[in-house]
């Protein structure tokens, strides 16, 4: 009854109150979106929008469109998904480094199924040198690691730069060994902290060794020592010590997507154009 295209239209008026921010929105011409919000309020046989010289205003008729059209586009378009991405059968085993599984990664792993509900995803969680050994050795078709900035292997998702963090209690003495929270070896943070302080002439010891980031994590909030971790990682309850304790700076580290060249290229290529196209952001 309700044309999926007229309630984009009449959605994004309600949204911005505006046909023409709605128009540029949708990026098509002003007259067509009022045509579509028309044609809408005709097969509702409801007047949906107040439109006078002070703007435009949803009825209460509207706010009701609003929310029945939010549903039945969101069912619409996983319908869209499920049977355009149901012709891809098989198998894809996916890895990712447990510290990007902290980012937005599962959201879009959660979409990219419901994309291809046909589609065997098997994940593993682990660390990047572990993963990328599994790889080489065949068992797994893709993986999502940090890998050292300009290594020229894979597909670069975004650059990042490792900083040191600690609470904001955090107290070092320079005459004292870094007290670190590290992965076990081998481990591309732990191993590029180590010899950034050993080049620097300050000496470490290692508090804590775990091999997930929640371990870490909780670790540095309970004031055992420091890690290292990419940037844009860091939780906001922790903080960025690098230059208040003239910490030596550790590099520059690359979220990159690594294939299996005997892998599904359909699938492979599927799931890296679904995290390529993602904004991966710390959740």
């Amino acid at each position: 009854m309700f044309d999926p295209v007229h309630l984009r239209s009449f959605l994004a008026v309600a949204e911005h109150l505006s046909f023409t921010l709605a128009a540029e929105r949708l990026g098509i011409a002003q007259p067509t979106v009022s045509q579509h919000v028309a044609k809408l309020e005709k097969a509702a046989g409801r007047g949906l929008l107040i439109r006078d010289t002070h703007g435009v205003r949803l009825t209460d008729n509207g706010d009701a469109m609003a929310g029945f059209a939010r549903t039945i586009l969101a069912a619409h378009d996983e319908a869209l998904r499920y049977f355009r991405g149901s012709a891809m059968r098989g198998r894809l085993r996916f890895g990712t480094a447990d510290d990007l599984a902290i980012t937005g990664l599962p959201k879009i792993l959660r979409e990219f199924r419901r994309a291809y509900p046909q589609l065997n995803l098997e994940l593993t969680v682990s660390q990047s040198d572990d993963l990328h050994r599994r790889l080489k050795a065949g068992q797994l078709d893709l993986v999502f690691i940090k890998w050292v900035a300009g290594a020229q292997e894979g597909t670069v998702v975004r650059h990042d730069v490792f900083s040191w963090v600690g609470v904001e209690q955090t107290s070092l003495e320079r005459d004292q060994p870094v007290p670190l929270v590290v992965y076990p070896s081998p481990s591309l943070s732990r191993t590029l902290a180590i010899e950034a302080l050993e080049a620097s002439g300050r000496t470490w010891k290692v508090t804590c060794s775990t091999k997930q980031i929640a371990g870490v994590l909780a670790a540095v909030r309970a004031g055992l020592g420091v890690g290292v971790m990419p940037t844009t990682l860091v939780p906001e309850d922790l903080s960025i010590i690098t230059r208040r304790f003239d910490l030596p700076p550790v590099g520059d580290v690359d979220f990159t997507l690594i294939r299996n060249p005997l892998a599904n290229s359909a699938a492979v290529d599927a799931l890296t154009d679904a995290i390529m196209g993602r904004t991966l952001s710390r959740t």
